[in-house]
């Protein structure tokens, strides 16, 4: 009920769809660092932010290299070509993520160690940072949405009762898609406090 109100205003129409889009792309780049955040467990998400230099230029693991989670505390890396094996490895050193590869000659293997408790604090503290990131982000996509809509009502596009309403609406969708990150960042947070 409440999203027919702005989308349903000529003058706001657009300016609605943008506001959405940016907002849901703050929270889908949230959940995507979220996803990289090392638990105590194998994911092959752990390594997305590898980038490895190949012929020349950074690229990003997943793209010259196979990359699996066989068992819950190892991740095995085979690259596409087999030359770029010492690459790999060196780029997964650099990557500041704890971790330190084997490499056999044909396949790359990352054995994950148990976090310590001090470490897993560290972790949630870097959630925490990781969410108030991208609860300014969304923040400040609310106000640029605000400033659209005043300058709408200025240029006489819309009336005061559509600025209040579209106000009020831009209010509870910011709302809506930051407890959409808390949400998210405690279900992390629970994984990653969790021991096994």
């Amino acid at each position: 009920m409440a999203q027919a109100s702005m989308a349903a205003i000529p003058g706001l129409k657009e300016a609605y769809g943008t506001l959405k889009g940016r907002m849901d792309k703050a929270v889908d780049d949230f959940r995507g660092e979220m996803a990289a955040v090392r638990t105590g467990r194998a994911s092959v998400h752990m390594l997305d932010s590898v980038q490895v230099e190949y012929y020349g230029s950074a690229m990003p693991l997943n793209q010259i290299a196979q990359v699996h989670a066989p068992e819950a505390q190892l991740i095995t890396v085979q690259p596409f070509d087999p030359s770029s094996l010492g690459n790999i490895e060196k780029a997964i050193r650099a990557g500041d993520l704890g971790l330190n590869p084997m490499n056999d000659g044909k396949i790359i293997r990352v054995p994950v160690p148990a976090l310590t408790e001090e470490r897993r604090r560290d972790m949630v503290k870097h959630l925490h940072k990781i969410l108030e990131e991208h609860r300014t982000a969304v923040r400040n996509i609310r106000r640029d949405g605000n400033e659209l809509i005043k300058k709408a009502l200025k240029d006489k596009k819309i009336t005061e009762d559509d600025e209040r309403r579209s106000l009020e609406e831009i209010q509870r969708l910011t709302d809506d898609e930051i407890k959409k990150m808390e949400e998210m960042s405690k279900a992390k947070e629970k994984e990653v406090m969790e021991i096994k």
